[in-house]
Formats: C-alpha cells, structure tokens, sequence
C-alpha cells in the first residue's frame, strides 16, 4: 500500500471514530473534549473536523461546539431498515417459537426506535409501527437496552424526558426504575407489564455485541404472557439474541 493511500484510509478510520465519540457524547462536543478521549492533536481533529464540516457530516453550533450533521440521518434510517431487514427471519423464529409479537428495537438519542416486526398468527395480538418512537422508560425494550447504560447516564435521560406516565402501572420515579434496572440486570431480561399499554405484557432482552445498541422482545395480552410462560420464553428469546448476534457479526466481518 502507498504511503498516500494509508494516510487515507487512516484518516477515514479517524473521522469514523471521532463520529462515534461524539454520538457517544450525545452528538455535541468541542474539539478539546474530543481531543482528550480520542488522544488525537487538536490540528489533526481541526482538520478532520473541517472535512466533516464541508460534507455536511457535521455542523458547527453558534457556542462554536461541534454536532452531528444532517446527512447522517439518510445513512441511519437506511441502515435501520437494513438491520430490520436482517432481523426478520429472527423475528418469525421468536413467533414460531412463543406464538407472539416479536420486535426489534434500537435506543437512538432518548428514544427507543421500532426497527422491525414480525405479528403473532392470534386473532388477538399486538401491534407496533414499525418507525415509532418511545420513551425507554415505559417498554421492555427500553428497559433492557437503558439497564446496559451507565446509571448517571440513565437518571441525565430520564431528567430530560420527565418519565411521564403511559399507563396507570409506568414507573416515574428515578429511583425506582434504576431499581428496576438492578433487576433487569440480575435476571437478564426487562418486563413491560402493562406500563407501555394497559392489558399488554412485554418481554425483552438486549442482542450482544450488536454493533448498536439493539433489543428483541415479544409482547401479548398479560392472559398469555404469564409468569409460567416467561419461564418458557426468556431462554428462547436469549438464543435468539445470540443467533441475530452472530448474524450481526458475520454480516460486519464480510464487509
């Protein structure tokens, strides 16, 4: 490999993860900030700052703080479709297996993002857009992927979105839902039961080492998702996050 084609590839690889930083920052840092997590010089993340900045992968705010720009959202929304496209045949197993809903969600900013979905054959089953969005704090997706996050970054979100209440039985106070997290991490898995939609009761666990952070969950009416059938349908729903995280992982090396 020529000298001027390494440079190039290691500037690529620079740029990717100064955007990463900053998506894990929450999308808006200064140079100096990622200076110090990146251990890169400040002119070479200038530089590679102005790069991003002319391709419009990053925008310059008045308090002179850099975020993420507007063209990555085309290139997120198309990977999202992707990564559901790819979970789907995940999903029918789930549904073959447990007889209900299966989802697939992503945590994108404060929300959790439906990616993918695959209906129970029931007459009576459950029903989400895919493309919509909610509040973590009141699904078992949001549940499994926030108990994977740091407890000072969980009470910072939950803050900023005010935990209001969906149903009667959704947890809105700070304290009790780090609690809650405590148990999800004991168990290895989230429970929506009846705090998204009264009646409907929600299984979730996260897909390990998924490049993003991911969940795949079931969901019925509480008659069917009882407690003797979580026993049933936590193991399967944790094999099937292996498999689509195996998928996930073979799909990155290929490429």
């Amino acid at each position: 490999m020529s000298a001027d084609r390494a440079g190039g590839v290691q500037s690529l690889e620079r740029a990717f993860d100064l955007l990463e930083r900053m998506a894990d920052a929450g999308g808006e840092v200064g140079l100096s900030e990622l200076s110090a997590s990146s251990g890169l010089p400040l002119p070479t993340i200038h530089r590679l700052m102005r790069t991003l900045l002319a391709s419009g992968y990053v925008r310059q705010q008045a308090n002179r703080r850099y975020a993420l720009g507007p063209r990555l959202i085309r290139l997120g929304e198309t990977a999202s479709r992707l990564l559901g496209t790819w979970a789907r045949p995940y999903l029918a197993e789930l549904v073959e297996a447990t007889g209900e809903t299966a989802n697939m969600a992503l945590l994108d900013g404060d929300e959790v993002v439906y990616v993918a979905q695959v209906p129970s054959r029931h007459s009576m089953r459950m029903f989400t857009e895919v493309g919509r969005r909610v509040l973590p704090h009141s699904t078992g997706v949001g549940k499994a992927l926030l108990a994977q996050v740091p407890p000072a970054e969980v009470r910072a979100l939950l803050a900023r979105t005010g935990m209001p209440a969906a149903t009667e039985r959704t947890i809105t106070e700070p304290d009790a839902f780090l609690t809650e997290l405590d148990r999800i991490r004991a168990d290895g898995y989230a429970v929506d039961d009846g705090e998204q939609e009264a009646g409907v009761r929600c299984l979730a666990v996260t897909v390990p080492g998924s490049p993003t952070a991911a969940a795949i969950s079931i969901s019925g009416p509480a008659g069917r998702v009882t407690d003797a059938a979580t026993e049933k349908i936590v193991p399967v729903l944790h094999g099937v996050a292996r498999e689509l995280a195996q998928a996930l992982s073979s799909a990155a090396a290929v490429s």
